[in-house]
């Protein structure tokens, strides 16, 4: 039984859609502690593929990407004013960098 992946090509990304891709970094309690480990985590649309966020942090940035890995949060249901409503959905995006590399977000907090 054969495996086929896909090529690992690199995607060429409109500057306009690479800010698109990389909204925020989120900047929490367990971000900062992800983040000895050369690994930064980013605010992402629910269509960003890896593939795409990869281009995108290494064109903004300027660094080099060992990996990612994406979480999506299903929204939670909230009740305001006696009225049930649903918070949005959302992705974010755990970007591993290569050694030596380092992506400073908390500069100005």
């Amino acid at each position: 039984m054969s495996t086929s992946r896909k090529p690992r090509g690199r995607i060429k990304l409109s500057q306009e859609r690479m800010y698109d891709i990389v909204r925020f970094p989120i900047i929490t309690e367990k971000a900062t502690l992800v983040a000895e480990y050369n690994q930064v985590i980013f605010r992402v649309p629910l269509d960003a593929t890896k593939a795409e966020i990869r281009a995108a942090v290494e064109g903004i940035f300027g660094v080099k990407v060992d990996g990612v890995n994406t979480i999506r949060q299903v929204g939670k249901t909230k009740r305001w004013r006696g009225v049930m409503g649903r918070t949005s959905d959302f992705k974010k995006a755990l970007v591993r960098l290569a050694d030596g590399e380092s992506i400073d977000v908390s500069s100005g907090v």
